[in-house]
């Protein structure tokens, strides 16, 4: 399918952009809303290439395109307002789950776009840091210099990318977003860090460095998001378009300021009174502190804190023994990198985790690997932490120190070379990188599935459909929605559920689960393709009375608890649970077999998709 030629042809056909009111997709179709469905060609509408079919119910135009709706969505984005990042949003399909799981999908959704920029500067610093080391090239020439803005402005001014991709995901203005991002990193501020009795209109602050910071920006920027929405709300039209930025970023700027950077600082600095007592005390404690957590620490903007414990150490001792145990921490996140690039299938996962690898064990830019891939796999994190504090362990407890604080690195190394046990020092490098590797290796993670292409199937490959629901089988031509009576979704069976639980119909890897908790589609590993879709139209109920247990690429088996919902609420809203269970890539599964019928429960037969080469051997 040729994605734009079909999202032109089809908002042409529904009368063009100004006769659209609103537009949303769900599992397999455009939901448009239309001002004047006689202004529509639907005949028009139905020939365009990649439209299965047309289907007008609930007050909708409903153009069924199948697997591939979200590519045409985003293309009408393109060619238009509509079905734009400001009117679906990537918050809208924001995963549900815990507190945990919801963080690290927005963090993984805001660093997204600015992945591969911070890959390829993070990979420019490793290659610049190894030149310098085994001197091809002088830290006092112009050729450093520009060489070193290039590969370190992006991290540095980290925020103000942030602030783009976060305005996104939050629907907050960009360009005012930028302008706080600016503001926090801007040189005059920067140089105040550190900087004693700072006051904002008599308000005491304490200025800490925003520079690469990750938290700060992002929390301003959702508080900055529903600000907006007020002030436009309130203010007249005629100064609101300028009045709105003017407002928020005098608020803003200041909010960070005075509060963030306080907390940051208390929050930070108790961590580092603590860390250096632990030290004082129990060596192999704080080593295991700062291997562990020190990526964590990062992530939150909260190792600042720790830097003047660093300075205060060299201060008084002329060595810092706080460093080593950094070494560990920023290896082993590099070490499950790598074992990600080792053990991924999937060509994209791959490509990222090679410069990842690279920029993490040459210069100690983990950026790329943390956000980029670790933390959104969370086991290749939690793998990293265990490497990094078993290896910080062993290294406090060599008496490992350096005599100036440097970057860890791989590069950087020298730095620890004879000072303390260098037989620790060289044990703890070991754990720290062999373990979080074999562990990623060995153990492996839920890998993203989207690029991932379908098997070819053979002979072998039919597939046995269980029922995911208790119910009664009825005829697929029986559901009250022509796009599945009339096969165009796929083949199947159809079952009135008696009880709201949807389970796994068998071993699969969720392709998309819905937050709207409606619709769930799997695929098996031989390559078959199953489209779930719980009730007629209950998209519109946008989650409500639904719970989604599980998460796209999440690997579930047979029997597993994909979906519960209620089906007397659903029902009092006036709306038919008939579920349709499809098979949704005919051209390699092009028949149905051994259907079942009457009342069923789940976990029983339901129906066999017969692959290609059964069905030919059969003809």
């Amino acid at each position: 399918m040729d994605y734009s030629k079909t999202a032109a042809g089809v908002l042409q056909g529904v009368g063009g952009e100004e006769n659209v009111s609103s537009l949303v997709h769900c599992a397999t179709r455009l939901r448009f809303v239309l001002k004047d469905e006689a202004k529509a060609d639907t005949a028009a509408v139905k020939a365009t290439p990649g439209v299965v079919t047309v289907a007008q119910a609930g007050g909708q135009y409903q153009v069924v395109i199948g697997n591939d709706v979200p590519d045409v969505y985003a293309e009408i984005g393109k060619i238009s307002k509509l079905g734009s990042a400001a009117a679906d949003g990537a918050a809208n399909t924001a995963p549900k789950g815990n507190l945990f799981n919801r963080f690290i999908s927005m963090i993984s959704s805001i660093f997204t776009p600015v992945l591969w920029a911070l890959a390829g500067t993070g990979l420019l610093k490793a290659f610049l840091a190894a030149a310098v080391t085994f001197t091809w090239l002088a830290t006092d020439t112009t050729t450093y210099a520009v060489l070193n803005a290039l590969s370190d402005a992006f991290i540095n001014f980290l925020p103000i990318a942030l602030s783009i991709t976060a305005a996104r995901y939050f629907k907050a203005n960009e360009w005012t977003s930028l302008a706080i991002a600016g503001a926090l990193v801007y040189p005059t501020m920067t140089g105040l860090v550190g900087q004693p009795d700072l006051t904002f209109f008599g308000i005491p602050f304490t200025m800490v460095s925003y520079v690469s910071s990750v938290i700060p920006i992002i929390v301003i920027v959702w508080l900055q998001s529903y600000a907006e929405k007020f002030l436009y709300r309130v203010l007249p039209g005629a100064v609101k378009r300028f009045m709105t930025p003017m407002i928020v970023v005098l608020l803003a700027v200041p909010l960070v300021f005075v509060v963030v950077g306080p907390i940051s600082d208390l929050i930070g600095g108790g961590l580092g009174k603590g860390i250096g007592w632990v030290f004082e005390n129990a060596p192999w404690a704080g080593g295991a502190i700062m291997g562990g957590l020190w990526q964590v620490f990062v992530i939150f903007g909260l190792h600042w804190g720790l830097v003047p414990l660093f300075t205060l150490e060299f201060q008084t001792t002329g060595q810092i023994l706080l460093v080593g145990p950094v070494f560990a921490a920023v290896l082993a996140q590099a070490a499950a990198v790598a074992g990600v690039w080792v053990r991924a299938r999937n060509k994209n996962l791959k490509s990222l985790a090679a410069p990842a690898t690279l920029s993490g064990f040459l210069a100690g830019i983990t950026e790329p690997a943390i956000y980029g891939i670790n933390l959104p796999l969370k086991r290749p994190f939690a793998f990293g932490i265990v490497g990094g504090a078993l290896g910080g362990a062993i290294i406090a407890l060599g008496g490992v120190f350096a005599k100036a604080f440097v970057v860890p690195s791989g590069l950087a190394l020298p730095a620890l070379l004879g000072n303390g046990n260098m037989i620790m020092l060289g044990i703890g490098l070991l754990v720290a990188i062999v373990v979080p590797f074999l562990l990623t290796v060995i153990v492996g993670f839920v890998e993203p599935t989207e690029d991932a292409a379908p098997a070819p199937a053979s002979a072998e490959n039919d597939l046995a459909v269980l029922s995911p629901l208790d119910g009664t089988v009825v005829d697929l031509s029986e559901t009250p929605d022509a796009a599945f009576a009339e096969g165009a979704l796929g083949d199947g069976v159809a079952v009135l559920p008696r009880s709201g639980a949807l389970y796994a119909p068998f071993d699969a890897t969720v392709a998309a689960a819905f937050p709207t908790g409606h619709a769930i589609g799997l695929r098996h590993a031989d390559g078959a393709e199953v489209l779930i879709h719980i009730g007629i139209d209950t998209v519109k109920l946008g989650g409500k009375h639904f719970d989604v247990k599980v998460t796209t690429g999440q690997q579930v088996k047979a029997g597993d608890l994909l979906v519960e919902f209620d089906v007397d609420a659903i029902t009092a809203s006036g709306y038919d649970l008939t579920t349709p269970i499809v098979v949704t890539n005919g051209e390699l599964y092009p028949a149905i077999a051994d259907r079942a019928s009457g009342p069923i429960a789940h976990g029983e037969p339901l129906f066999t998709a017969v692959s290609v080469e059964s069905a030919a051997v059969s003809a």
